[in-house]
């Protein structure tokens, strides 16, 4: 995957997936929300708040207020884990896997127009 981008042109085309995201009716999630739930669709799972935090390299609090945050948008949930009833798994959803997949079909959206725009100059 070769991709060939400036910093600036790396800032305008997340400038420009982030203002078409909060265009749409969908959640405004902060940096560490949306960190945590890339975390959790794009690495193999399990999840726990332990396991995220240390993936993160944030505190269990603050993993904990913005999975709070992401269970209340139904873009995760919480199970109890069957094998140790002690821990917390931490799961996909069906509108967490949708809101992701239409969020990357932004991306993909801001990259053509940049790209376009620089071939026409």
């Amino acid at each position: 995957m070769g991709v060939d981008l400036k910093a600036v042109q790396a800032l305008d085309l997340w400038r420009g997936a982030i203002v078409e995201s909060v265009r749409r009716d969908a959640p405004d999630l902060s940096a560490r929300q949306m960190a945590l739930l890339l975390t959790v669709y794009l690495s193999s799972p399990p999840h726990t708040v332990r396991g995220l935090a240390a993936a993160l390299n944030v505190s269990k609090p603050a993993v904990t207020r913005a999975l709070d945050r992401l269970s209340e948008y139904g873009l995760v949930r919480r199970k109890v884990d069957e094998t140790d009833r002690r821990s917390v798994l931490i799961q996909r959803t069906v509108k967490g896997s949708v809101f992701l997949r239409e969020f990357g079909d932004i991306i993909v959206a801001a990259a053509a127009r940049a790209d376009n725009s620089g071939s026409q100059g």
